[in-house]
């Protein structure tokens, strides 16, 4: 009884703040540049991959480095859009908020269509669609900052 007389005497002193939260810890800290660099990754990967040629002759040192290298590329590549979709998944799922889908109405579209170019980029070996995907990030880094109201982030690209 008097433990809890003491407690209540602390919480009236010295009571909590409120927390708003957006996801299941009230960081706050979302931003879209996590998944451009893991985008830019995967384009990066995807370029080295259809440029590398398998070896003219039947060399087996030099059949080994290029399938090392092969694997390693494409170990890489599904790596980061596997890290891109997690990305977008969690601002979309997290950040984004109902008055956000009334300001841009195709806001789901988007993010599904983002996703699904992620798995796309994992599962092919595709140029095209590793550079929509980028598209598609650039497109999520430009409305996630609007809703900040913030015009002094701008899109620019690691490599």
């Amino acid at each position: 009884m008097v433990l809890r007389q003491i407690t209540t005497q602390i919480k009236r002193w010295f009571p909590a703040p409120i927390a708003h939260a957006h996801c299941d810890g009230p960081c706050g800290v979302y931003d879209p540049a996590t998944a451009r660099i893991y985008t830019e990754a995967v384009v990066s990967m995807t370029r080295k991959i259809l440029d590398l040629q398998p070896p003219a002759d039947q060399n087996p040192q030099a059949m080994a480095t290029y399938l090392n290298t092969m694997s390693r590329y494409i170990q890489i590549k599904e790596d980061q859009a596997q890290k891109a979709k997690e990305e977008i998944l969690i601002l979309w799922t997290d950040y984004f908020k109902p008055q956000h889908l009334e300001q841009y109405p195709n806001l789901h579209d988007m993010f599904w269509k983002a996703a699904k170019l992620c798995s796309s980029c994992k599962v092919e070996v595709n140029l095209q669609h590793a550079e929509e995907l980028l598209t598609a990030v650039e497109e999520v880094h430009k409305v996630f900052w609007a809703t900040k109201n913030r015009t002094d982030v701008s899109w620019y690209k690691a490599s």
